[in-house]
């Protein structure tokens, strides 16, 4: 299936909100680690999104979301390159066994209360910069 820009930049845009309310309702059902796996997901696919407004090709096919960011040339504040180094790792720790155990252990309802904030805030700040443009 062959789509344009747009129908791309709004399928990444679409699908980032739906896994955006996986994420919560993950969250309401105590699967911490999977909501913040889910999380991932969300930043990612907004900054893909963003990736094909400016630069008008394809998103690489990664999952590192500084690199995608710093590939974009966003002006992030050290607070913010330092959460999306921690969101990354949600993406590896819930994936791979040998992350996944001490992962868990970590994912408290604090834990994920405070990264599903930090979420929140990168996804709207993303949103904001794609309706910019």
């Amino acid at each position: 299936m062959h789509m344009d820009k747009n129908e791309l930049i709004k399928y990444w845009i679409r699908t980032s909100e739906r896994d955006y309310n996986t994420m919560l309702n993950l969250y309401e059902s105590k699967d911490y680690h999977w909501s913040l796996f889910i999380g991932h997901l969300v930043i990612e696919k907004l900054l893909k999104a963003l990736y094909i407004i400016d630069m008008h090709e394809n998103p690489p096919r990664i999952h590192d979301l500084l690199r995608i960011a710093n590939m974009l040339n966003l002006e992030t504040t050290e607070e913010q390159r330092d959460t999306l180094d921690l969101i990354t790792t949600f993406n590896i720790s819930a994936r791979y066994p040998d992350y996944k155990q001490s992962f868990y252990k970590i994912c408290t309802r604090e834990y994920a209360e405070k990264n599903i904030k930090k979420i929140k805030e990168l996804r709207e700040w993303l949103l904001s910069m794609i309706n910019q443009r």
